[in-house]
């Protein structure tokens, strides 16, 4: 079974929803989600919110922290993941932002990803990732690392990188 079947599942199962914000994913962990049948019992929606200033004026990330700290920041995950949520109406938001490359952003090297989990309780989790590879790895890998978060925060199986994973291609 998938990363995105296992959640829905668990989602269906518990009777909540999800909603995705997603920056360097740009629309792939809703692609994965989309693709397992039934999806629409469980997935709300997304914003693709690849522009930095988006992410304040859709999602409600704190401009002020985004001009700060740029867009590749744990506590911007954090936000959207909970601005997702409330935007979009879902039990759960997840969140993507980081660096994918080629080239470094705010200061943040390529493979520095942030990926974030809010549910019902409104506290956000967030790891962060150190990823290796190319963009599509880093892009990829970054697709199964908040699917596998989300995984865990709802009891299903998952990889076990609470604050930092090492890993990619």
């Amino acid at each position: 079974m998938t990363a995105a079947a296992r959640v829905l599942r668990l989602l269906v199962e518990r009777g909540e929803t999800l909603a995705v914000a997603e920056s360097l994913t740009g629309g792939l962990v809703a692609a994965e989600l989309t693709s397992v049948p039934g999806a629409s019992q469980a997935f709300r929606g997304s914003v693709t919110a690849y522009a930095t200033p988006l992410k304040s004026e859709v999602l409600g990330v704190d401009p002020a922290l985004l001009a700060s700290r740029g867009a590749v920041d744990p506590e911007v995950a954090s936000q959207m993941a909970a601005g997702v949520r409330r935007v979009l109406g879902a039990d759960w938001g997840l969140a993507t932002t980081g660096v994918a490359g080629p080239e470094q952003q705010d200061g943040r090297t390529v493979g520095t990803v942030f990926v974030a989990v809010c549910g019902p309780g409104g506290a956000a989790k967030v790891a962060t990732l150190r990823l290796n590879g190319g963009r599509a790895d880093i892009r990829n890998e970054s697709v199964r690392s908040v699917l596998d978060l989300l995984s865990g925060e709802l009891g299903g199986y998952a990889s076990g990188q609470d604050t930092e994973q090492i890993g990619g291609n």
